[in-house]
């Protein structure tokens, strides 16, 4: 029977976990075979390391685990409650051993995939339906937000890709330009410019603007392309969403410059920019040195070979 250590002795909190997983299913082996040389030979180790393993566990936990008869052991009741733990604590880690390897299964694995919700109408449905077609089994976490929201998830971990824009340039993503989109002037259907096809931007240097909030790509774009054209845009209302600024616009609180609608939106009018050349990139990111389990390699792919076509369906 080992005996008790100081608490001093004994390794802090923190590297409790690093320093007994690795000899907990030992502990079980042990404690299920009450036999030090079958728990051995089923793990396929000396008797004399399990025994040394063993003893160690015993003298860092500073309690006996075992009652040692001969050849036999068994369990004391520090051992039992132990036990308990141990097992739940191996199989968690077995849970979370068979979860990995099925998201990353070729076949049935998962892709943590995020896009703008200007996209999520029509063209994340199509991409998904035609990379399907030949990857059936393969599933989707799908998250919609805008660009540095979904960037900083892509940082944590959460996201394995995402579609954005504008194309982020940062030194931890890779990123690859793979459409663009003609972006538009939305004005009121009684507006003075509603009977116009084509506008300068500058012709609504006096007008009040409804658009998205600060952080959105779209907003960032918005006062780019305002600046090219010489002016501010005075900002009357802010939003979260692009029909909702379209509903907005078609109120009369305003214009706005945004990307074609997926169905058109009754109310207003949507004119061709003609200078600046208004458009926004879409492109692909990803978190640079970090390895594509083969479901994310072969989603990537398939989106990098619809470059120039990724909008067209």
């Amino acid at each position: 029977m080992s005996p008790a250590r100081n608490a001093k002795d004994i390794p802090v909190t923190s590297d409790w976990a690093a320093s007994l997983t690795p000899r907990l299913a030992q502990f079980a082996a042990v404690a299920r075979h009450e036999h030090v040389t079958r728990a051995a030979g089923e793990l396929g180790i000396p008797q004399s390391t399990l025994s040394r393993a063993i003893t160690r566990l015993e003298s860092d936990l500073g309690v006996a685990l075992f009652a040692r008869r001969g050849r036999t052991v068994s369990l004391t009741p520090a051992g039992r409650t132990f036990l308990a733990s141990a097992e739940r604590a191996l199989a968690a880690v077995e849970q979370a051993a068979e979860s990995v390897r099925a998201d990353a299964d070729p076949a049935k694995g998962k892709v943590a995939f995020g896009f703008l919700h200007t996209l999520g109408w029509e063209t994340v449905p199509g991409l998904i339906r035609a990379f399907r077609a030949d990857h059936p089994g393969v599933r989707f976490a799908l998250v919609q937000n805008y660009g540095e929201a979904m960037l900083e998830r892509l940082r944590a971990g959460d996201l394995d890709l995402c579609l954005t824009s504008p194309v982020p340039d940062a030194p931890d993503l890779v990123s690859r330009r793979l459409d663009e989109q003609r972006l538009r002037l939305v004005v009121p259907d009684d507006h003075p410019l509603a009977s116009r096809r084509r506008v300068r931007l500058s012709e609504a240097a006096d007008e009040h603007f409804v658009t998205l909030e600060r952080g959105y790509g779209m907003r960032r774009i918005l006062e780019a392309l305002c600046a090219e054209a010489g002016f501010t845009p005075r900002v009357a209302f802010e939003g979260e969403e692009a029909e909702t600024i379209r509903g907005l616009v078609a109120a009369g609180l305003g214009v706005a410059l945004l990307p074609p609608p997926a169905v058109p939106r009754p109310g207003v009018r949507e004119l061709t920019v003609t200078a600046p050349r208004a458009v926004r990139e879409i492109g692909l990111a990803w978190l640079a040195g970090r390895p594509d389990t083969p479901p994310v390699a072969a989603f990537k792919a398939f989106l990098l070979s619809r470059r120039g076509r990724l909008l067209s369906g």
